[in-house]
């Protein structure tokens, strides 16, 4: 008992001590866990494919080829190591390097073209793009564009956006004032300053809180990429804080630290102006997701040479290299478990269901498509997102409405510059945006939008000018209730009726009616009118409720650990993976580090190390 006692008594006078050696134990294997040199799978990184960009491929038909193969049983490869449901950012960036590491991918789309939000349309002899419209971190030899370029074989090439990418259009429409968002900290403070000279300690701690929030977000993305027991240590033993303050910023709302740092409203609503495109209002969403957003941009934006279907066309060839295959008009019912294991996926066709099996099942679907409707129920509920979905710790993002506009007359003609404009008709952005989405259906296609994001795909893509003389396309956004249109959920489309129509295309008209009050020089050069409404999502990329952004953005989803650390690409259900937008965040860049974080997770690899290894190799080569 000597022996026992002398323990006891030394660890109740020396647990300060013991615990400090265990939080450095853990410090250490953590790190060692993330830069751990290579297991057994192979780098997808160790190959460069990159080459000269090739002309930009015009012909329909050979573009038609890549990404609008439609499904066969007969043309399914016959080895499968992975199946991907769903071909968004996501999806593809999964299967793309899982087929650099020599596996066979088979990834099925729903609608009947590749690409997801990624995808364009065409009609009238005009082209829009669904969900690109600028992206960030392409201007310079970032760890983005060094996996973009990877995953695109150096074909995919980038139109920068002007100095001044986005302008903010403050108060009534017509009446508003104008305030340019332009690239580079430097002239991004000194545009403010011209416009809120007395604002200055303001601005210039909204800067140092963005510089911040920089170092400091790669601390929300370890809880994802270390083990969990690891990471409920890390947070249970409160060391995690010691490692990064990234959760200083992410318990912030966003309302609260612009309100802490001014009480000039127009100010505020302006740096908190494009919380649009994550979907969540300033009141209810984290500094650090919005942070994260602004120094995305902060050296600007740009736009696919040639359109965002450029972005699928170029990854599916990766894909097809190793036996693997994109299908489309490939609608997944059911994930096929056996033992609680996923083994495979069902596919709904006319004819009958095709039942489809591999190892490794990958859902590109959303997390509530994949918990709730994919899943059998029994199996679904051994998911620790199950629990997140039930308490409510993660919820539907909002709707969106889309206004597709063809106009007669280049960019020159009509004065458009390859910028974005964020109309909004007051500067209590949190009130009108929360406001309107309250209204019923009825009484909203009477009131004004809050909130309109206006973007001219064809002055952004210098290939436009060739493929589409003569002509302009304007994509317009807002957010729409999902419950406005829930009613036609079943409906044909185009087969909705004329109470649906009534409501689409008065929000269609007040939309245009406003973006008109900014660019009055276009109310008589339409060729070309459609509306998208939350139903329309849900028929064309999948989202349950219409949301174009997946799981909510709450203030939630960024500060409680516990959510943090279970939205991650392992689901818990042995051979099931999650990617796409819900693993980390919405966009185009979020969607690629959850397929490099799911991708990471089956291949039992670093790939964020490896990712950063590339970069310095491609810095050297240039």
């Amino acid at each position: 008992m000597g022996l026992y006692s002398f323990l006891y008594t030394f660890v109740d006078d020396n647990w300060p001590l013991l615990l400090a050696l265990l939080l450095v134990f853990l410090w250490v294997s953590t790190i060692g866990l993330l830069l751990r040199g290579s297991p057994p799978s192979k780098d997808p990184f160790q190959k460069i494919t990159i080459r000269s960009p090739e002309p930009l491929e015009t012909d329909q038909a050979v573009r038609d080829r890549v990404l609008k193969q439609g499904f066969r049983q007969d043309k399914v490869p016959s080895r499968l190591d992975a199946i991907v449901i769903g071909s968004g950012i996501g999806g593809l960036t999964a299967a793309s390097l899982m087929a650099r590491a020599g596996k066979t991918v088979l990834v099925l789309e729903q609608h009947d073209q590749a690409g997801g939000c990624c995808h364009v349309f065409q009609e009238k002899g005009f082209e829009f793009d669904v969900g690109i419209h600028y992206v960030g971190e392409m201007q310079h030899n970032t760890v983005l564009k060094a996996l973009v370029d990877l995953l695109t074989d150096g074909q995919l090439m980038w139109e920068d956006l002007d100095t001044n990418y986005d302008t903010v259009a403050l108060g009534p429409p017509g009446k508003a004032r104008m305030i340019p968002i332009c690239s580079g900290p430097d002239a991004f403070a000194g545009q403010l300053l011209e416009h809120f000279p007395k604002e200055e300690e303001a601005i210039n701690k909204f800067v140092a809180l963005l510089k911040a929030c920089d170092k400091a977000f790669m601390g929300g993305m370890l809880l994802k990429a270390v083990p969990k027991w690891i990471a409920r240590l890390l947070v249970a033993t409160g060391f995690v804080n010691l490692m990064t303050p990234y959760f200083t910023y992410a318990k912030m709302s966003l309302s609260e630290v612009l309100e802490k740092l001014t009480d000039n409203k127009d100010l505020r609503a302006v740096l908190g102006y494009c919380f649009g495109d994550y979907g969540t209002l300033p009141k209810n969403t984290s500094f650090m997701m919005h942070a994260s957003l602004f120094n995305h941009f902060k050296h600007g934006g740009s736009y696919p040479r040639g359109g965002a279907s450029e972005i699928a066309f170029h990854m599916i060839p990766a894909i097809e290299r190793t036996g693997g295959k994109v299908m489309v008009r490939a609608p997944v019912s059911q994930i096929i478990t056996n033992k609680g294991k996923a083994v495979g996926v069902t596919v709904r066709k006319p004819g009958g269901a095709v039942n489809l099996f591999a190892p490794i099942i990958v859902s590109n679907a959303g997390v509530f498509n994949t918990i709730e409707s994919l899943l059998p129920p029994e199996v679904a509920r051994k998911s620790s997102m199950y629990s997140l979905i039930s308490r409510g710790k993660v919820q539907h993002g909002v709707g969106a409405m889309s206004l597709f506009v063809g106009l007669r007359g280049d960019k020159e003609e009509l004065g458009l510059k390859a910028g974005n404009i964020w109309a909004y008709t007051s500067n209590d952005i949190d009130r009108i945006t929360e406001d309107y989405l309250n209204k019923s259906a009825e009484d909203v296609v009477d009131s004004d939008i809050p909130l309109l994001f206006i973007s001219f795909p064809s002055a952004k893509d210098s290939t436009w000018k060739e493929r589409f003389p003569g002509k302009s396309a304007c994509t317009v956004v807002t957010l729409g209730n999902w419950d406005w249109f829930s009613h036609w959920d079943n409906e044909r489309v185009k087969k909705r009726g004329a109470d649906y129509e009534a409501i689409r295309n008065g929000l269609g008209h007040r939309m245009w009616e406003q973006t008109c009050k900014v660019f009055p020089q276009l109310a008589d050069r339409v060729e070309f009118w459609e509306v998208g409404s939350p139903v329309s999502n849900k028929y064309y990329i999948g989202s349950p409720r219409g949301e174009i952004y997946g799981v909510d953005h709450s203030l939630q989803r960024f500060s409680d650990p516990e959510v943090i650390i279970n939205m991650r690409p392992n689901t818990g259900i042995p051979g099931l993976f999650l990617t796409g937008q819900d693993v980390c965040s919405c966009g185009f860049a979020g969607g690629l580090f959850g397929g490099v974080l799911c991708a990471s997770s089956i291949l039992d690899r670093n790939l964020l190390n490896d990712l950063e290894r590339l970069k310095q190799r491609l810095s050297k080569d240039k």
